[in-house]
């Protein structure tokens, strides 16, 4: 099945064709190391995991390379360093690992590559020595910059002329600039700061060769996706276009750049101040990881997402009746060798993933209505499959429903076990205030009850 991209390069969407079929590579921004990723930054994760499942699906797992880099080289780094007197090392190593358990939580698949900036300095110096001999690059004062007006090209991914986009980016002012517009390659470190030894004296690389210089180091001087959120437009990835692109002889750099939407929290911009700022590894201290990933899905990666509390206790609710219905259909699954054709195609189109969940809601009706056990078998099937390829209902259904089943601050597995034992043996006894009794106090601790053929069943609130 063709699959359709929305090319932000073309401002249109684009049949994706890769490089090489056999190794089909995508390059997406990751986390820069010093403090808990929010709910903004898990959007690109949970999003580009579903692209990645995608093309692993249609040329096979073997043939896909997605990276995803680490930044632990950074001034804000630096400045946490400071502030805790924490080393950057203890920062960088304990962030990048909850990061990895976070995103993990959301149900993000490990990309095949993980590369930190820091094990990669030798690459950015390679490269910045590259456009210097290109006439793409200078140094001045311990710094190197590279020279925008040197490549023409230069604003085509934003759409904007490079006048217009000094003018509304925060550009640092610089006497050592011949350009506003030119960025840093290179910059010296003081003492107390890290930094390596180069041809322009010991320093640190600036953010945006990071990224280029990974790239090219496990991905190949072009390659076919390049991922991130929209607020890297402008000046992170118009930056790596320049560099990438210069130090290889005007070879394109990516064929197809993919943005996702901006964030907003309970209506507003995201701020401490405002109170609606979510950590993710705050986020799953009082939600399920499975649903905060469903809520992010729910909405075209393209378009803005206002990310609500209440979105999630809707999308909990959506997971339970899904759950509720595979632990109801009693029968073995019988999985398909292919994706349900619907939600493939919706998922094809341009990561279509509202309407690929609005068509895994028509197999649960269909399943939750079905009598025939071969029937249900291949619609519990299609629902696992179609499932796994948005990184949704790979849980046990038992689990799920019960949810943490050694709560302190409620009732235990065992705890309901025996109460509904309790009820059972009442209502053989025919007293049915007793067993009343109990299913009303098990409800107002959050437990419901399901009585069925085989029995009765619960399930956490």
């Amino acid at each position: 099945m063709t699959i359709q991209l929305f090319n932000t390069l073309k401002r249109a969407k684009d049949e994706f064709v890769p490089i090489d079929q056999k190794r089909v590579r995508m390059y997406v921004c990751g986390p820069t190391v010093y403090d808990y990723a929010h709910i903004g930054n898990a959007r690109p994760v949970v999003v580009f995991d579903v692209l990645y499942r995608l093309l692993r699906d249609v040329y096979g797992e073997e043939h896909v390379i997605y990276a995803r880099n680490i930044t632990d080289v950074d001034d804000k780094i630096i400045n946490r360093a400071k502030e805790s007197g924490e080393s950057i090392s203890d920062i960088t190593k304990r962030t990048e690992q909850a990061y990895l358990d976070d995103m993990g939580a959301l149900g993000a698949m490990h990309p095949d590559v993980m590369p930190r900036a820091t094990e990669h300095i030798a690459n950015m110096i390679t490269m910045i020595g590259k456009l210097i001999a290109a006439g793409h690059a200078y140094a001045a004062d311990g710094h190197v910059l590279f020279d925008v007006p040197s490549y023409r090209e230069y604003g085509h991914l934003s759409g904007r002329n490079r006048d217009e986009m000094v003018a509304g980016a925060r550009v640092e002012v610089a006497p050592y600039k011949k350009d506003p517009a030119d960025f840093v390659l290179w910059k010296p470190s003081a003492d107390d700061q890290p930094g390596w030894d180069s041809p322009w004296g010991r320093g640190r690389p600036g953010w945006h060769i990071e990224c280029s210089a990974m790239s090219e180091k496990h991905l190949g001087p072009t390659f076919d996706i390049h991922g991130g959120g929209q607020d890297l437009i402008f000046p992170h990835h118009e930056n790596e276009i320049a560099q990438s692109t210069c130090a290889h002889g005007g070879s394109k750099f990516v064929n197809y750049w993919l943005h996702n939407g901006y964030l907003m929290s309970e209506g507003e911009k995201m701020s401490k101040s405002l109170g609606n700022f979510y950590t993710v590894h705050d986020l799953l201290d009082e939600f399920p990881g499975e649903a905060i990933r469903l809520t992010l899905l729910k909405t075209h990666y393209r378009q803005p997402l206002d990310f609500r509390k209440e979105g999630i206790r809707e999308a909990k609710k959506e997971l339970d009746e899904f759950y509720l219905a595979l632990r109801n259909a009693d029968v073995k699954a019988d999985v398909p060798d292919q994706v349900p054709a619907n939600v493939m195609a919706a998922l094809c189109d341009d990561i279509n993933t509202p309407k690929a969940i609005a068509h895994l809601f028509e197999i649960k009706s269909k399943l939750n209505a079905a009598t025939d056990k071969d029937e249900k078998a291949r619609l519990k099937g299609e629902l696992l499959l179609a499932g796994d390829l948005l990184g949704l209902l790979g849980q046990n259904p038992e689990v799920w429903l019960r949810g943490a089943s050694d709560t302190t601050d409620g009732l235990s597995d065992a705890d309901i076990d025996v109460l509904i034992a309790q009820r059972k043996q009442a209502r053989v006894d025919k007293d049915f205030a007793t067993s009343d009794r109990i299913r009303d106090e098990l409800m107002a601790q959050g437990i419901i009850l399901e009585d069925g053929a085989n029995g009765t069943t619960w399930r956490r609130q």
